[in-house]
């Protein structure tokens, strides 16, 4: 299978179509971030890395098979609700998605984006990538919860699909250094919940909850600086979550991300796909290669 990524990151999609036993003939990616393109090219040498969506032809794609993307979401998503532009700003790049369907005409396409948009965005996309949005939450696969839009024609078995048995606990490292705790006193503290306690520090007042192990972590964020980190309890204390606990909570292969800093490694898997959720997605491509 011949396949076009667009805002490729840091190629999940490559991964989630090995796992789910698709044969890659040809991979050519779009991707403008220098640390993402350095992971990606670690992970997949052949992989054909294209530069700047916006100045691709797309029309030199149109025997490939498959079209895939999610375009960024911040102009989408309700984080920046109170100065929302929907799909305006960083997510009118979507509309370059649309160019490519066009211009290409996949046999299949996968767009994805997040599922807090407001209801004329979602109808903008859907009418003009020609079907309605399916919604899966990555808590099916991983102990995060990451609800996402994927507007495709590949079919896909979504009427089973419930939330998993995998924890924190389950994906957490052991022995971690004494640098990713904090050393802030707690409050709130309550193991039956979800968020169960909150780090006591003015400089993480809008970022401070720490959570349960034995819960799920929420949606992993494209985080640069250190307030923004998902927090854990771990022995009593609050930490924030290491590179590898973020790679496994996406699904990733363990050191996925090695050979960049910690922060833009947390940044690239923050933008990444849930690969289990993709490959879930992909499994309706088995019967068609």
């Amino acid at each position: 299978m011949k396949v076009l990524s667009l805002f490729d990151g840091i190629s999940c999609g490559r991964l989630a179509l090995e796992r789910s036993g698709i044969q890659v003939d040809e991979y050519v990616a779009y991707e403008i971030d220098e640390s993402a393109i350095k992971i990606s090219k670690k992970n997949w040498p052949d992989i054909q890395h294209k530069g700047d969506v916006t100045k691709a032809d797309f029309t030199e794609y149109q025997h490939f098979d498959l079209l895939i993307g999610g375009s960024p979401c911040q102009s989408l998503s309700i984080i920046q609700a109170h100065k929302r532009q929907n799909l305006k700003g960083k997510s009118k790049l979507f509309f370059e998605f649309v160019r490519a369907m066009e211009e290409m005409k996949p046999k299949y396409f996968l767009f994805e984006n997040v599922a807090s948009m407001n209801e004329e965005s979602k109808q903008t996309i859907s009418e003009l990538l020609g079907c309605q949005p399916i919604l899966i939450n990555a808590n099916c696969f991983l102990p995060q919860d990451r609800p996402r839009l994927f507007w495709t024609n590949i079919p896909v078995e979504v009427d089973k699909l419930q939330e998993c048995s995998a924890k924190l606990r389950d994906i957490m490292q052991k022995d971690v250094p004494e640098k990713y705790f904090y050393n802030y006193t707690l409050e709130g503290v309550d193991m039956a919940k979800k968020v169960c306690a909150h780090v006591v520090c003015k400089n993480l007042e809008m970022h401070r909850r720490v959570y349960n192990p034995e819960h799920k972590v929420g949606c992993l964020t494209a985080v640069c600086g250190g307030g923004q980190h998902r927090k854990i309890l771990d022995g009593g204390r609050a930490r924030k979550m290491t590179v590898l606990e973020y790679e496994r909570c996406q699904g990733l292969t363990d050191g996925y991300t090695a050979g960049v800093s910690d922060s833009q490694s947390y940044k690239a898997i923050g933008n990444g796909w849930p690969v289990p959720v993709i490959a879930h997605v992909f499994t309706g491509l088995k019967d068609k290669q």
